[in-house]
């Protein structure tokens, strides 16, 4: 596609979510690419070199989490960025900082987040926020009464 912002690889074992990501993010010029679960995601990974892989937690075969975490522990996808798209519990948002994920977004989102959310990720490091400062790995956005996002303590992506 031209003009594409960047490649996204969409992980969710629901169809309608995958495609309702497509959508939003192809819109924006965002190229992507999804996969059905954590298992399809580590084999689509290695093939397409994603910039940014969302995952929700629940899925068969293999979860979101453990997914993200066998992302981290692989050289070649350690740095690649990771948000978690889910309705998680607070447990699961501990274990997602625990594992380097790098946001998250809860589910019912608003499409405006989740491409917000994906074009933070894209950033290259912690001095690229146009407008000055930087950005520490990991953020905080949105409003309402429940997360958008957490801080991450990952320190490895420059």
């Amino acid at each position: 596609m031209p003009g594409t912002s960047g490649r996204v690889l969409v992980v969710d074992d629901s169809e309608v979510i995958r495609q309702l990501i497509r959508v939003n993010l192809e819109l924006e010029g965002f190229e992507v690419v999804t996969a059905a679960d954590g298992a399809e995601c580590l084999e689509v990974v290695r093939r397409v070199r994603p910039d940014v892989v969302t995952l929700d937690v629940v899925m068969p075969r293999l979860d979101g989490l453990r997914t993200a975490a066998r992302l981290r522990a692989a050289p070649e996808t350690r740095a690649l960025p990771i948000a978690i798209v889910s309705a998680c519990t607070p447990a699961d948002l501990d274990k997602g900082e625990s594992v380097g994920v790098d946001g998250y977004l809860a589910k019912p989102f608003d499409p405006a987040d989740l491409v917000a959310l994906v074009r933070r990720l894209m950033l290259p490091g912690p001095a690229a926020e146009e407008g000055g400062g930087g950005r520490p790995p990991g953020y905080a956005f949105g409003g309402g009464d429940r997360p958008v996002a957490f801080r991450s303590g990952r320190t490895d992506r420059a």
